[in-house]
């Protein structure tokens, strides 16, 4: 078994789980979680015992509740846009795995959690799972492929809603949207994973597969909208918004935004 500072990884009947383990941060997405992650993703295509992976988060209140916003402070628009080619290309990698994906939502799946749920293959949530992109209240705008994949599963009218308001949305709006494909109880979420996979893995590995790369093939002419996500996502870092939207967020309190860019 893997040892990781962050997340907790482990393999039971050819199925690999990979649980981010920051319960007091709501398993918030920080650097290290972001590299822990590539770093069991890889483990699991190398094992070749795994057929298999269910990603989810620890606890019962959120599967990633965004990413830590503590460390956004300081950044530079140039080491935003940085920071957000990293999340990009790990949840790209996630997408484009090989092997099978399921994330098992269990609670709050916002900002860089959703961006998280949308980059595996399959989602099944619980009763209690919450989506949503709140990035526009932070001054940003998702960075982590946001932009791109929530419009590929419910639609430009309801992603542009979702992106431009910050609501979020429960587990059934969320089925009846698409985003999920699967609506379950907290105590059945794992256990209805395991059900779908099994199911999964009991077909071709090299037919899964060719089924993985040959969707992920129909979307492939989009890839200028990630690098479009990536300038307007580092852009955030150069506003007055930005600034005010952090500190507001950490001081719990309302943001008053300006629409003005930092002074150099």
């Amino acid at each position: 078994m893997k040892l990781f500072e962050n997340l907790l990884y482990s393999i039971h009947n050819n199925i690999c789980t990979i649980t981010v383990n920051r319960p007091d941060k709501l398993n918030a997405l920080n650097r290290l979680t972001i590299l822990e992650i590539g770093e069991a993703l890889q483990a699991a295509l190398d094992d070749a015992s795994v057929k298999g992976l269910i990603i989810t988060g620890s606890g019962t209140k959120a599967f990633v509740a965004g990413a830590d916003i503590r460390e956004f402070l300081g950044l530079t628009p140039v080491e935003g846009k940085k920071m957000a080619h990293t999340g990009q290309a790990l949840f790209n990698r996630i997408e484009e795995c090989t092997k099978p994906v399921i994330a098992a939502i269990n609670g709050f799946a916002l900002g860089g959690g959703c961006e998280l749920a949308m980059a595996c293959h399959l989602r099944i949530a619980s009763e209690n799972a919450r989506f949503g992109q709140p990035e526009v209240n932070l001054g940003l705008i998702p960075g982590y492929g946001g932009t791109q994949r929530l419009i590929r599963y419910i639609g430009k009218s309801k992603a542009m809603e979702l992106l431009m308001t910050a609501e979020m949305i429960n587990t059934q709006e969320a089925l009846e949207l698409g985003l999920v494909n699967h609506l379950t109880t907290i105590e059945n979420l794992i256990p209805k994973c395991i059900e779908v996979m099994d199911k999964i893995m009991t077909k071709s590995p090299l037919a899964i597969t060719g089924v993985i790369r040959s969707v992920n093939s129909y979307f492939a002419s989009g890839t200028i909208g990630f690098d479009t996500e990536l300038d307007e996502f580092g852009k955030c870092f150069g506003t007055e918004d930005f600034k005010e939207g952090t500190s507001a967020f950490l001081e719990k309190r309302k943001a008053s935004f300006s629409g003005k860019e930092l002074k150099q």
